[in-house]
């Protein structure tokens, strides 16, 4: 047996890198959030199994044609070294988010994404972004955060566009285990069932423009505009 080893093929390096910027235990404050789940579940909207699927699989296909155009766009200006226009991509998702909740739910989480790479593997393109937003010249939306690094990690778009709706689903199953009574298997079902649809919503989206960016969800923005006058929460959003 040689005593050397052949170092992994690219492919291994690029899914653990995935996995790792994908994970919903990263630390980017997503546990915080409800993604209007909260209040869903309060006004009744959301009240069983099958129809926290059906508020999950709006809240993803709402991600997907809004703030997952803006990724994709975002990931092909990381890879053409466009910083100006990433903050032209970023101001256009803050820009669309109505709710008060929710755009501090982006900004929050996509700030500290930008801090972290710049601590685990700084580059050049999410420095000057990083900097942009300390500087306030960008406001820093999580989708973006996402684009920029997976795009400096070298990971490619749909990558990217998957680790951004498996992050939707994820978040609002994990805060159903706390608002409701949900087993933790029901929860994996609807997660594995719900992100069956992601190669669906990339097709769709994989040729729009910026201004296709578009959302709606009636029942979910009215469930976070609710939320945002409730005095009692669990939830920040």
């Amino acid at each position: 047996m040689s005593g050397s080893s052949s170092p992994p093929p690219p492919s291994v390096i690029e899914l653990i890198r995935v996995l790792q910027f994908g994970d919903s235990v990263l630390p980017v404050g997503a546990f915080s959030f409800s993604g209007g789940l909260e209040s869903a579940v309060h006004e009744g909207i959301v009240r069983d199994r099958e129809t926290l699927r059906q508020f999950v699989r709006t809240a993803t296909r709402q991600a997907a044609t809004g703030d997952g155009i803006a990724l994709i766009h975002a990931h092909r200006a990381t890879r053409a070294d466009e910083l100006t226009r990433i903050m032209t991509i970023d101001q256009a998702v803050v820009k669309r988010k109505l709710n008060e909740e929710i755009r501090t739910m982006t900004t929050r989480m996509g700030r500290k994404l930008a801090e972290l790479c710049e601590h685990v593997r700084p580059d050049s393109i999410m420095a000057g972004w990083l900097a942009a937003i300390r500087a306030g010249a960008t406001p820093g939306s999580y989708p973006v955060g996402q684009a920029v690094a997976f795009a400096g990690l070298g990971l490619g778009e749909p990558d990217a566009f998957v680790a951004h709706q498996y992050g939707v689903a994820s978040m609002l199953t994990g805060a159903a285990l706390r608002l409701m009574r949900l087993d933790h298997l029901d929860a994996q079902t609807i997660l594995y069932d719900v992100n069956a649809a992601a190669a669906e919503d990339y097709a769709d989206i994989h040729d729009t423009t910026l201004a296709d960016m578009h959302s709606f969800a009636p029942e979910a923005e009215i469930a976070a505009a609710i939320h945002l006058q409730a005095t009692v929460r669990m939830f920040m959003g």
